[in-house]
């Protein structure tokens, strides 16, 4: 039985105001045709639904049935409805982002604010994952994108944008003070404790392949969990460390930490935005992605 969304509309506003003068009024149409809508209803339900008075219709036994569970449907409409409208003005609606340490701090958090003063109705979920760890959320549909480094492998139907290239830098704690003197190799600074990212992160991957390309084996003496803990470990002078350069500007000009200078050359990394184009995002993400682009562009 195919019985239009039309029909069940006009019921349920006329078994609401139980007035066909009424649903009229709100339908912005007229009696005689909701009247016919009606009568066809009716007949296609083979049943009668209302009884007419002259103080407007009530339900017979069979509308009651019908009307308990048209009502409950129209209303998931009209809160879908709402929803989207919603959603459409950024007054509500939920953002989900995979992001590596590395991405939050040097690109996201600015944004975040930004756009949390703009849309403050939409819910924020963010996971701090390693960069594998976040492709895989996305993989799994449990992000709506991802911030994540370099280097990284994906594959179709996920596509990158870089956002921000960024060059890390050695340091250490003053006690190594004396090795700011001049450049100095990997090699050298394999002499000397090292605090790294632990397995299975692409800083550790990279710096793996970094220190193998020039005949060093990365052999850390202190893994991290995540990059905002490398500094503080330097401080207590647990070792040296790569990390971001701007993570450690301050630390640098305060004399909390000195800048190591090298003589290979560790090439540039960049923060990129990973989305699934078989995929749609919903409003609320799109607009906070548009405002990374913009942020990117700066």
């Amino acid at each position: 039985m195919e019985i239009t969304y039309d029909y069940y509309r006009i019921f349920y506003y006329v078994a609401k105001y139980q007035s066909f003068t009424q649903a009229a009024n709100v339908l912005n149409s007229n009696q005689p045709n909701l009247t016919k809508y009606i009568n066809n209803l009716e007949s296609q339900l083979n049943c009668k639904l209302f009884v007419r008075t002259n103080r407007g219709v009530t339900l017979t036994p069979e509308g009651e049935k019908l009307y308990a569970h048209v009502a409950v449907a129209y209303e998931q409409f009209k809160a879908a409805e709402l929803e989207l409208a919603n959603e459409q003005n950024l007054t509500s609606g939920v953002v989900t982002i995979g992001v590596s340490n590395t991405a939050l701090h040097g690109i996201l958090l600015p944004v975040l604010s930004q756009f949390h003063e703009s849309y403050p109705g939409i819910r924020l979920r963010l996971s701090n994952l390693t960069t594998p760890q976040a492709i895989q959320s996305l993989k799994s549909g449990a992000v709506d994108f991802s911030l994540v480094t370099t280097p990284l492998q994906i594959n179709k139907p996920f596509i990158q944008t870089c956002l921000k290239n960024f060059q890390e830098i050695l340091i250490g704690s003053p006690q190594y003070k004396f090795l700011a003197n001049k450049p100095i190799s990997l090699k050298e600074v394999a002499k000397y404790p090292l605090i790294c990212l632990g397995k299975h992160t692409t800083t550790r991957e990279f710096y793996n392949t970094l220190y193998s390309t020039h005949g060093v084996v990365l052999s850390p003496d202190t893994e991290s969990a995540t990059t905002d803990q490398l500094l503080p470990l330097v401080k207590n002078n647990l070792g040296l460390a790569f990390i971001p350069e701007e993570f450690a500007i301050e630390a640098i000009k305060k004399e909390e930490v000195i800048h190591i200078p090298l003589l290979q050359n560790v090439p540039m990394r960049s923060i990129s935005l990973v989305e699934d184009r078989s995929r749609y995002l919903n409003i609320a993400a799109n607009k906070l992605k548009q405002m990374l682009l913009a942020e990117s562009a700066v």
